[in-house]
């Protein structure tokens, strides 16, 4: 009998580890369906049970206990010499600066971190950060990729989709009581740095009136975030830059009711930079760490 394909071995090393189709998806980035029919085939495949039902856990039969015993060892190999391949290379490598140009809120609560998970990956390839809010206040001079939220196209620039956004109230922790449901929004100072178009948008799909006079306008907005954590009215933001205040409490969503944010992030480049292996690298990765992301 042939080797049975090598990622249902790698869904089953998953599941077995997990002990469970969900998670077991979640971790592999496909549907539970997928994950199910993946196992299912490996077991008509070998002929034998691999899994039996413990309640909502999924537990090995000893025919699956052995093959995962096995299979972990394969992976464990297999990741030890692509790790060993990588490290060679990253070696040989020569050192390349890139510049990154960002909008400051973003570069705070959403690309720092990232940055330097990806410098821990890419030694050879040093990282610099500059500010800039539209496409024309970039230097490209200076700036390999800008990460934009605006609207293509740009002439000359070349760009890839980083992330759609969604947009949703945030307020602080204190403020939450004040702000049970929608129509509680009437009597809180609502924070903007548009002509308040977004929260018309939001409070139409909430089926709320705009209160007019209970806005407050603040051309900056980093600032009016900063309102927001001060308590002093609910802003509107979205998934990428109140990352860090959800996670860690600074910000709080009240409701889960979300609007297209009408503009998306983008990663540009000049074209004639856009085929370098390094900055391909770097997009391709913010890309894909996007897209890990999920709202909260």
């Amino acid at each position: 009998m042939g080797l049975p394909p090598l990622n249902s071995l790698r869904v089953f090393e998953t599941v077995a580890r997990l002990g469970h189709l969900g998670a077991a998806a979640a971790e592999l980035h496909v549907t539970p369906g997928a994950v199910s029919q993946q196992i299912r085939a490996l077991q008509i495949n070998l002929g034998v049970e691999l899994f039996h039902k413990q309640g909502r856990h999924l537990v090995l039969t000893p025919s699956g206990l052995v093959l995962q015993r096995a299979v972990a060892r394969g992976i464990e190999e297999i990741s030890q010499g692509v790790r060993q391949v990588l490290t060679e290379v990253q070696v040989a490598a020569p050192d390349t600066v890139l510049t990154i140009s960002t909008e400051p809120v973003l570069g705070t609560s959403w690309l720092l971190p990232k940055l330097f998970a990806f410098r821990a990956q890419h030694p050879n390839i040093h990282l610099r950060v500059i500010t800039a809010s539209t496409a024309s206040e970039v230097d490209w001079k200076k700036a390999d990729i800008a990460l934009l939220y605006a609207s293509p196209p740009w002439e000359g620039l070349w760009w890839r989709p980083l992330r759609r956004l969604h947009m949703f109230p945030v307020c602080c922790p204190q403020l939450l009581p004040q702000v049970r449901q929608p129509a509680d929004l009437t009597n809180q100072r609502l924070l903007h740095e548009d002509d308040g178009a977004l929260w018309r948008r939001w409070l139409v799909a909430a089926r709320v009136p705009y209160p007019g006079d209970a806005d407050v306008f603040i051309q900056s907005f980093p600032m009016a975030l900063q309102a927001a954590r001060d308590g002093y009215g609910v802003a509107l933001s979205d998934e990428f830059n109140s990352h860090r205040d959800l996670a860690e409490g600074r910000l709080v969503r009240p409701f889960t009711l979300q609007v297209p944010g009408g503009l998306d992030y983008y990663c540009l480049s000049l074209e004639e930079r856009r085929e370098l292996p390094e900055v391909v690298q770097l997009i391709d990765w913010l890309i894909e760490e996007a897209g890990r992301d999920v709202c909260l």
